[in-house]
């Protein structure tokens, strides 16, 4: 457990200046009570969206006729909105200036909205509309609620704190598809069943988000900053888009859709690994769990160490270890516990990218642009994975699986490498532009 409050003494001009409580009996407290929050909301949210998301592809090929093909499609396109709105939703937060959890609590009852429509979703164009708004809401959320968690942290402990959230949002990922499978057994309604506890469920995290979560988002009194002279007006879009003229932002984004060009999606390795592995087809469904079972129980310690030591080193090494992970999938062992070592592997690279990158990026960006900072990083990642799917769905279908894995396995290595020449000698200390007192 982790102390909910975050407090510190003394006071000095820069993030680095920390300085926690020293005071006999307490400890200082990584996990701000607003991260906590933010958890729970993840996590109620994450197990109506993954409740949908376990149940969909089957209600869709096998209830309403499309093909996998052509629901493949549907799906990358949904990303890449939800992708492209997340710049808009960083935009928008950081104009409010205290409205990150505005934009937040739109986006999550957005999705909210959308689970009870599916079920008047009764056709493809219908469905998609649907999907859509969801994926609008999903994009809306994500900058602000990591611009949340950025502010409310001392900048020594955004690693672990967002490894706090992961794993919490993890749990959340865990625990959906059973949720589903107890409705589905339980019910008479099937789909339709699923649908309406998946938007009571939504709705219930929208209420924790209104109730626990804080409009106002202080930074810890050790990186306060005094007033400055002259109201700051709010950010522009341009200035926005402008972020990108830091040199520690533009390499840490370019970094990320380099890598993320080369990293294939959840969905096409554990096909590979099932038919590597020959495992039956009922147990397909069990490998996403692998993979969020370890992402689950490494995300606080390799945030931790991330604090320590390095973010970007510990976000490059975990790419390194995805490619280990394609490494099996492409050798002769097989077998079950090949299976449970690439699933490791797979759950240990999330662990050390997703809430280390949100962390690396929290530190050079200024305080009140953290949403738009947050927004492009990660919008150039999804982008550079959602080409990363197309290209290695089209070499697939010319090469086979494992032709096409080996391909991006070579060019994982190599961008890898030019990542670690970008990212050399870059500096770590936060930005100074933090948030008036």
């Amino acid at each position: 457990m982790y102390l909910a409050d975050c407090r510190s003494t003394g006071s000095r001009g820069t993030e680095a200046a920390a300085v926690p409580d020293t005071r006999p009996g307490r400890r200082p407290a990584a996990v701000p009570s607003t991260v906590l929050a933010l958890g729970a909301v993840s996590l109620i949210t994450d197990v109506s969206s993954e409740m949908v998301t376990a149940v969909l592809p089957l209600y869709v090929v096998a209830g309403l006729g499309l093909t996998p093909l052509g629901f493949g499609l549907l799906d990358g396109i949904n990303n890449g909105v939800g992708a492209l709105v997340r710049l808009v939703g960083g935009h928008l937060a950081d104009r409010g200036g205290r409205g990150h959890k505005v934009v937040a609590g739109l986006g999550y009852g957005l999705s909210a909205l959308c689970k009870p429509l599916l079920l008047l979703a009764h056709t493809l164009p219908v469905l998609s509309a649907v999907l859509a708004v969801d994926r609008t809401g999903k994009g809306l959320r994500t900058a602000p609620r990591d611009a949340m968690i950025s502010l409310a942290t001392e900048p020594a402990h955004r690693g672990r704190a967002f490894g706090v959230h992961r794993a919490m949002d993890t749990t959340g990922a865990l625990l959906g598809p059973l949720v589903a499978f107890a409705v589905l057994r339980a019910t008479v309604d099937g789909y339709d069943a699923v649908f309406a506890v998946s938007g009571c469920v939504a709705a219930l995290g929208v209420l924790v988000l209104v109730l626990f979560v804080p409009r106002r988002i202080d930074a810890p009194a050790a990186v306060r900053r005094p007033p400055p002279p002259e109201p700051v007006h709010p950010p522009q879009l341009r200035e926005a888009i402008g972020l990108l003229r830091r040199p520690e932002l533009r390499r840490l984004t370019v970094c990320a859709a380099l890598l993320g060009l080369t990293t294939v999606s959840d969905s096409f390795l554990y096909l590979l690994l099932q038919r590597a592995g020959n495992l039956p087809a009922h147990l397909f469904p069990l490998l996403p769990l692998g993979t969020a079972a370890c992402f689950l129980l490494l995300a606080v310690p390799l945030g931790a160490l991330a604090d320590r030591v390095s973010r970007r080193r510990l976000f490059l090494a975990g790419h390194g270890v995805l490619l280990l992970g394609y490494g099996l999938v492409l050798s002769p062992w097989h077998g079950v516990p090949a299976v449970i070592a690439v699933l490791v592997l797979h759950g240990t690279f999330y662990a050390a990218t997703d809430g280390v990158l949100a962390a690396a990026t929290a530190a050079v960006v200024p305080a009140r642009q953290q949403g738009a900072g947050q927004a492009l990083v990660g919008t150039g990642q999804a982008l550079a994975r959602f080409a990363c799917s197309l290209a290695f769905g089209a070499a697939w279908s010319l090469w086979g699986g494992r032709t096409a894995l080996a391909v991006t396995a070579a060019a994982l290595a190599v961008s890898a490498v030019v990542a670690v020449f970008v990212l050399r000698g870059t500096d770590e200390t936060p930005t100074t532009d933090e948030v008036p007192a």
